[in-house]
């Protein structure tokens, strides 16, 4: 079990005892903020969510030890889940953009911290850290898991520091692809032209076009029944910035990063498993 300080749970976090088990300590890692809470059996939160930002630079072991220190905030749980923002293969991270940075998103890559990331075993390190098992999914993917209905092709896109893509079949995962790291126009990526620097150097209203074109890009790739926006940015989002596929978009509230942590553990979610194969 993941150890309480004080043995008690944060203001906020119901007081009832009865909270159905088992208990998931779930993370949301970002590229500016690390936030975790717990969820019951049913997937609601039991505690108030807790926030840190995130520092740079941000080597696996840095990362290890500051959620660890983040679930010490929090109530015991029996499992835990980590939305990452990179590719994910079996709770090993192949790539972690942000975090190979040595300030952060728009600042240096440094080899060594490609050389850490490549291919670390975060879910094995955080569970041994916590004493408790782990599985780790990358977060668009979780976030995702949390929003979709379950019918049909849908698409979740997570508009934040960076920009997140996941697929769902009739609610099953589809093998992750970073659509985030290839061009997306004018020879920039999807981070670059729709990442939270882009939107504070653009403005709200071009951001949106972009964001429009990016939808209509995912149409015509994937002709997706239902679109889900997500991320911290998403609230940016106008009616304008929906296009012609208004009607089959929704924007979704940002905590679904960590109510999907649940999805993690659930196994018809084939994909989302930390320890399956895709």
């Amino acid at each position: 079990m993941v150890p309480v300080t004080d043995g008690r749970a944060p203001e906020g976090a119901s007081s009832s005892g009865a909270h159905e088990s088992p208990l998931t300590l779930a993370f949301d890692v970002g590229g500016t903020g690390l936030k975790a809470s717990v969820l019951d059996g049913r997937g609601e939160m039991v505690a108030e969510k807790v926030r840190v930002p995130t520092a740079y630079p941000m080597p696996p072991d840095r990362l290890v030890g500051a959620l660890a220190d983040l679930a010490h905030r929090l109530p015991a749980a029996d499992r835990v889940a980590v939305g990452f923002p990179g590719m994910v293969r079996r709770g090993r991270v192949l790539s972690a953009p942000h975090f190979v940075t040595t300030k952060g998103p728009g600042s240096p890559v440094d080899p060594a911290l490609v050389a850490a990331w490549s291919g670390f075993d975060l879910a094995t390190a955080l569970g041994a850290s916590l004493g408790v098992p782990c599985r780790v999914a990358n977060d668009a993917d979780v976030q995702g898991a949390a929003a979709v209905a379950g019918r049909g092709l849908e698409v979740a896109i997570t508009l934040g520091t960076g920009v997140g893509t996941a697929l769902f079949m009739d609610g099953r995962l589809l093998p992750h692809m970073e659509f985030a790291q290839v061009d997306f126009r004018k020879g920039d990526t999807f981070n670059e032209q729709l990442g939270d620097a882009a939107l504070s150097r653009v403005g709200h209203a071009k951001w949106n076009r972009r964001v429009r074109r990016a939808i209509e890009y995912f149409d015509v790739l994937t002709s997706f029944d239902h679109l889900y926006l997500g991320g911290g940015n998403a609230r940016h989002v106008t009616p304008s910035g929906l296009g012609r596929a208004h009607a089959r978009v929704s924007v979704v509230d940002n905590a679904e990063g960590i109510l999907g942590g649940i999805k993690l553990w659930d196994d018809r979610h084939v994909g989302v498993r930390g320890d399956d194969p895709s």
